[in-house]
């Protein structure tokens, strides 16, 4: 059964059941020190992109928004036994040229990496793609605030929606996470691994 440590922030390890291990936006926390098979980067802004922190496997691989968005079209690759299908992530603090947000299926279960983002026109679709785990910026600041992000939940319909990314230059917010109302809200705080 694959897991997730979330680290705090928007930073994530997720360990597949065959033990692959990748990381998404690293930056914050701690866990890093399992060797990586796999880094995924949504954007180059310094809390999202620090890919010399976790130890690399031999046959690592890095794999970054320039990667996932080519001549603006949104790019699906296999990788570390996983699939990566790149999405749109975007609002007036990042550029949706530089951005993106990942979807990933690792042991058939779907998990939503937004990334940066305000509400996308391609979240409108989600709701059809039967997503396990979504997980929204709601800082308010540099991207979408609670509200948004509630509506955001509402829209995805995800089986838990966990609000991330909350307070820049803090792990996690206890007070913003319980304003974080969706139906199918979950709370995760940082340190904690879900089995997936």
């Amino acid at each position: 059964m694959a897991k997730l440590l979330y680290q705090g922030h928007g930073s994530f390890r997720l360990t597949t059941d065959s033990g692959k291990v990748i990381y998404i936006d690293p930056f914050a926390g701690e866990g890093y020190d399992k060797p990586a098979d796999l880094i995924l980067v949504t954007h180059q802004h310094h809390d999202h992109n620090k890919i010399n922190l976790p130890p690399h496997n031999e046959s690592c691989v890095i794999y970054q928004n320039t990667d996932a968005l080519q001549n603006g079209v949104y790019q699906t690759a296999d990788l570390a036994d996983v699939r990566i299908e790149a999405v749109e992530a975007y609002n007036k603090n990042h550029d949706p040229k530089e951005c993106v947000g990942y979807l990933v299926t690792a042991d058939d279960v779907l998990l939503y990496f937004a990334g940066d983002t305000s509400r996308t026109k391609q979240m409108e679709t989600f709701a059809d793609r039967s997503i396990d785990y979504a997980f929204l910026p709601c800082d308010g600041i540099f991207n979408m605030g609670i509200p948004e992000a509630i509506e955001c939940a509402d829209l995805i319909k995800a089986k838990h929606s966990v609000p991330v990314h909350m307070s820049p230059g803090k792990l996690f917010s206890e007070k913003k996470a319980k304003k974080f109302t969706a139906q199918n809200a979950l709370t995760v705080t940082p340190g904690s691994e879900i089995s997936l």
